[in-house]
């Protein structure tokens, strides 16, 4: 056969597959939207602009039999699935990350159920945080999850958590949010997991039943199952809950490298479990300055807030701004830490071009003051002139009386529960649009570095699957540490046919 004769075969083959799996989703009766039709373009859009992918269909399920007929759809075509939630995946693994995957979008399935007598409730995946915050609180109870905004869009509920989902996004790659201190991260509190395998079989996997599953649902999801809902211990909201907000303007490098180490010691000493924060860091007005910033939220008695964190504001200088934000209620706390309404129905999602890397640090192993020093000279100086717009959130997870550390890093497939700071280091093109540009990736490299280049050479540091970076090299170690080999042995047993991959999925 000639070669011309060749490659008229295979593309021929190709538009026959295609028309295979066009006619097997049409007899599923789901609503699916394919190449070429008018919704295409905005069914098959990534949050981050940087990529654009071109999935061979995106399927729109309302029932978990739904979902199973999508499954097996695919999966008799040889195509790749992947779950999506809102569709906010920070390198686009909620379109597959590459082109011809098969898109399983849950935002049709939103029924959320409380059972009060139980304190439980049972919540579709396509929900965003919003309206699960919205919905609990009706009911008097709460959840833990991530404040529900970043780069101005709405988070999802779990698919793909890479954002701050209650997966940051969340329950699927961890959950942390301000609460999770005295609660644990999103997925602690799930005790049940409905969910589609990769041959179409639907299951509720449990500690007791399925529990290979139910263990790496909780850390890893995407790459084992599609989850229809979850089954969750609510809690009871707090009674009073304020949120608090310091800003130091242009703070000399060498000063913000001494806060950062002097909230590292606070951090280290045990406040109290209502209390949670994060250091949010900005550029400085001139070269050597940074914008060093800090917001936190109390969720215990009222009036107890400011003497919890007096401590370290001892330490401190004064700063150019400070204000309680917030008139007391536990729903408003959660909306004051949103940019945008929490009723998800209000308006449509934002875009951004960027790119974006984490660092996890180990509490039994903390920064130096060196290693701080260098993170706001790296800023001062190279942030100062870098061309993109970025920001950084130094967020506090662990120290005695976290809840988070209380659980073992082997319990679920989340394995960075002995962290004491989680790094997001963000950076957007200087318009939010394409093109993103080139020294973006350098300048978030080397920001990275700055930390991890002045801690000593065993340093036992890790990466959050929620801030997901795909030119991150060993991510299988930083994300996943010593739970990646079992992770790796579920995944030949549940998905020996790699139905559910992606670039970071876990490896058959």
């Amino acid at each position: 056969m000639a070669f011309f004769d060749i490659l008229i075969f295979i593309a021929l083959s190709v538009l026959s597959v295609s028309a295979d799996l066009n006619g097997d989703l049409t007899g599923t009766g789901v609503r699916s939207v394919f190449p070429g039709d008018k919704n295409y373009a905005s069914a098959s859009k990534a949050f981050n602009l940087r990529f654009t992918f071109s999935p061979a269909a995106v399927a729109f399920p309302k029932t978990p039999n739904e979902v199973s007929a999508v499954v097996k759809a695919a999966h008799a075509n040889n195509y790749q699935v992947i779950p999506r939630g809102g569709g906010h995946s920070y390198v686009a693994n909620s379109l597959g990350g590459k082109n011809g995957s098969l898109v399983v979008d849950m935002s049709s399935m939103k029924a959320i159920t409380i059972k009060s007598s139980a304190n439980t409730a049972v919540i579709e995946t396509g929900n965003r945080l919003g309206d699960v915050a919205l919905a609990l609180n009706a009911a008097g109870r709460a959840l833990p999850h991530v404040m529900l905004e970043s780069a101005g869009i709405q988070v999802d509920l779990f698919a793909f958590c890479d954002l701050n989902d209650w997966t940051n996004l969340c329950s699927a790659f961890g959950g942390y949010g301000f609460t999770s201190r005295q609660w644990g991260l999103a997925l602690d509190p799930i005790f049940a997991i409905n969910a589609v395998l990769a041959n179409g079989t639907i299951v509720r996997a449990t500690k007791d039943s399925h529990s290979d599953l139910f263990w790496s649902l909780k850390g890893a999801a995407p790459s084992f199952a599609i989850t229809t809902s979850i089954e969750v211990n609510t809690f009871a909201a707090p009674s009073y809950a304020i949120v608090m907000e310091y800003t130091w303007e242009n703070m000399d490098y060498k000063t913000a490298g001494k806060a950062m180490y002097s909230f590292q010691n606070f951090s280290l000493s045990g406040p109290a479990a209502p209390f949670a924060g994060e250091l949010v860091l900005g550029r400085g007005s001139r070269q050597g300055s940074v914008t060093f910033g800090f917001t936190a939220a109390w969720y215990g008695k009222k009036g107890s807030a400011i003497p919890t964190i007096q401590p370290w504001l001892d330490v401190m200088p004064t700063p150019s701004s400070s204000k309680l934000v917030g008139n007391g209620s536990y729903i408003d706390s959660v909306s004051q830490l949103s940019e945008s309404p929490l009723d998800t129905s209000s308006g449509p999602d934002a875009t951004d071009t960027f790119y974006a890397k984490s660092i996890m640090t180990p509490e039994g192993d903390p920064m130096t003051l060196e290693a701080c020093t260098s993170f706001m000279q790296y800023l001062s100086t190279k942030g100062f002139s870098s061309n993109t717009n970025w920001f950084v959130e130094v967020e506090l997870y662990g120290g005695p009386n976290s809840k988070i550390r209380e659980i073992a890093n082997d319990a679920t497939a989340f394995s960075r529960r002995d962290t004491l700071f989680t790094f997001q280091l963000y950076a957007s093109s200087s318009n939010y649009k394409p093109p993103y540009p080139k020294e973006g990736f350098s300048f978030l490299d080397g920001m990275a570095d700055s930390v991890t280049s002045k801690m000593h050479s065993g340093w036992n540091y890790g990466a959050y699957a929620n801030y997901i970076d795909n030119r991150l090299q060993n991510w299988q170690s930083l994300y996943f540490s010593d739970n990646y080999p079992r992770l790796k042995s579920i995944k030949d047993q549940l998905d020996p046919h790699n139905v559910f991959m992606f670039p970071t999925s876990i490896e058959e």
